[in-house]
């Protein structure tokens, strides 16, 4: 069992999440219940797989959630493409927000390579 509470990325993952969730505050209002709602959704899933993987009996179930995290990092990487996109966001909030998605998806990797 290992100690989600130390490890940088589910860290780093908590300091996404806040990120997205001000981001989300400064959508349109009617993307309340699309952009708004699977952005959020997207970001708390990352810690939360995490953490969930931590407190399983082996490395392969901790690696099997590392990869649905990394799923989800993915998918909010898109998502921010699109917001960008559709100039839900500008440039300099992308470039923000997609650094610490990069560094994220870097981490996530090396622990699960550490896993093996």
């Amino acid at each position: 069992m290992n100690r989600f509470k130390d490890l940088i990325v589910w860290k780093k993952s908590r300091i996404l999440v806040k990120e997205i969730y001000l981001l989300s505050d400064n959508l349109p209002l009617d993307e309340r219940f699309g952009m708004k709602s699977q952005l959020c959704r997207c970001a708390v899933s990352i810690p939360s797989n995490i953490a969930e993987g931590c407190g399983r009996r082996s490395n392969a179930d901790f690696s099997r959630f590392l990869d649905i995290a990394n799923g989800s990092v993915y998918e909010l990487e898109s998502l921010l493409i699109l917001c960008l996109d559709l100039e839900f966001i500008d440039s300099i909030l992308f470039d923000k927000i997609n650094n610490l998605i990069q560094e994220i998806q870097k981490m996530i990797y090396k622990l699960k390579e550490s896993l093996k």
